[in-house]
């Protein structure tokens, strides 16, 4: 090649340079291109995508035909080096020609390329997926050769190919989703997340406890289970006999309304429109209980203990609110009954409270991976009955007993900004 004008040894070696660039390139952007949105592209119909999945399907296939490629350009264009150093220099220059290659392919056929290609690895990776697609077509058996002895010298240290799994864990999806914050609305975004979180939640905790299931004793007379139906804020009653242990069924608002406005009716007439309650454990967790409800049907359920006792009422808005938050009420409403905001900042909260409840309307962190109420919270801190008076520190908030009933903690006391000043 000695008798080969510089000029073209320069344009065959810059002509290399750009091929390297163009092999490395292609590998990082390859690797770098997010698996998700490629397999949206591809169910659009992108070719270039197509291109792409079609080569990362098999990888040691797609590496193993970018490094025949780029060490073969960067050998030549290390001999082509070596002879216009020779020419240039002498015998010197062999060391000056390896000296700048090495300079040259690190900035213009490594490092800039493949940071290019990881900041923008569909310009890159889509354009260069036909080509390679066309290279492994026409080398195909190289390839396979090589993979072929690659895949034999691995396999005799135990290592084998891994299977191509690109599930995700529900803690990889919640990392993802908010990772995305900047792509979808905040609201949306909690949403998702609340999705997530739904098998960690069981029936138990979001239900209305037993003591305020609003429901019809057909043991009262007509005149009071008339007046109970036509003033009732619920489009379902539970009807039972003496007690809520005692359950005949459930009833619906509707139909109980037409048949009350019939002129000499009684509760046999009632007890036709009584449908069979549906009873679920109370450790369901949420997001099978959803997919029950849809199965069922049904849009309420009684929750039941181990034993069979009722021990409260879930329905399907209260699993929908879980997710998506009040929705047919002002979150302020929900518990104005058991919160009763003072002059001095601090907050009386009943012990029948649901502490789930309490978090998502005022914002609180309380512990709810044990009791569900205030009063469970206490009792369960205290391990015994506190009198009245006394103050404790639970999960940070201090909570001071104001009023015990029984065996119950009937209201407390809580002092949120204490909290906030001290972190």
């Amino acid at each position: 090649m000695n008798h080969i004008p510089l000029s073209i040894l320069f344009s065959l070696l810059s002509l290399l340079i750009i091929l390297s660039a163009f092999f490395s390139g292609s590998e990082t952007a390859l690797v770098s291109l997010n698996r998700y949105r490629l397999k949206h592209l591809v169910n659009s119909g992108h070719n270039g995508a197509i291109m792409a999945q079609s080569l990362l399907q098999r990888p040691d296939r797609l590496f193993g035909l970018i490094l025949l490629f780029n060490n073969f350009v960067n050998i030549l264009a290390s001999a082509i080096a070596t002879i216009i150093g020779l020419k240039v220099f002498g015998e010197a220059g062999i060391a000056i020609a390896t000296g700048i290659l090495t300079f040259v392919i690190l900035i213009f056929a490594e490092v800039s390329p493949k940071t290019y290609a990881s900041q923008h690895p569909e310009r890159f990776a889509f354009p260069a997926a036909y080509i390679l697609k066309i290279l492994m077509w026409a080398f195909y058996p190289l390839v396979y050769g090589i993979n072929t002895i690659t895949n034999g010298i691995l396999s005799l240290f135990g290592i084998h190919k891994p299977s191509n799994n690109e599930s995700l864990s529900p803690e990889e999806l919640r990392t993802i989703v908010n990772e995305t914050s900047s792509m979808i609305p905040a609201k949306h975004q909690k949403m998702l997340l609340n999705i997530l979180d739904l098998e960690a939640v069981k029936v138990e905790d979001i239900m209305i406890a037993r003591n305020e299931i609003v429901g019809l004793d057909m043991e009262d007379d007509w005149e009071d289970i008339s007046n109970q139906i036509t003033s009732s804020l619920h489009t379902r009653l539970v009807v039972y006999e003496a007690d809520i242990d005692h359950i005949i069924g459930m009833i619906h608002l509707r139909k109980a309304l037409s048949i009350i406005s019939k002129p000499d009716v009684g509760k046999n007439d009632l007890r036709k429109i009584i449908v069979q309650a549906y009873f679920i454990p109370e450790a369901t967790p949420l997001n099978k209980q959803l997919l029950r409800f849809q199965h069922n049907k049904r849009r309420s359920a009684l929750v039941v203990d181990e034993y069979g006792d009722i021990q409260g009422l879930v329905t399907l808005e209260n699993i929908l609110e879980e997710i998506v938050g009040e929705f047919t009420t002002d979150p302020s409403d929900t518990l104005l009954k058991e919160v009763h905001p003072q002059e001095d900042g601090t907050i009386l909260v009943d012990g029948s409270a649901n502490i789930r409840e309490l978090n998502r309307v005022m914002g609180w962190q309380l512990p709810t991976d044990g009791a569900k109420t205030i009063n469970g919270l206490v009792l369960e801190f205290m391990q015994s009955i506190p009198e009245s008076g006394t103050s404790v520190l639970i999960g940070h908030y201090p909570i001071e007993i104001i009023q015990i009933t029984g065996n119950t903690v009937k209201t407390v006391k809580i002092a949120p900004q204490l909290i906030q000043d001290d972190i």
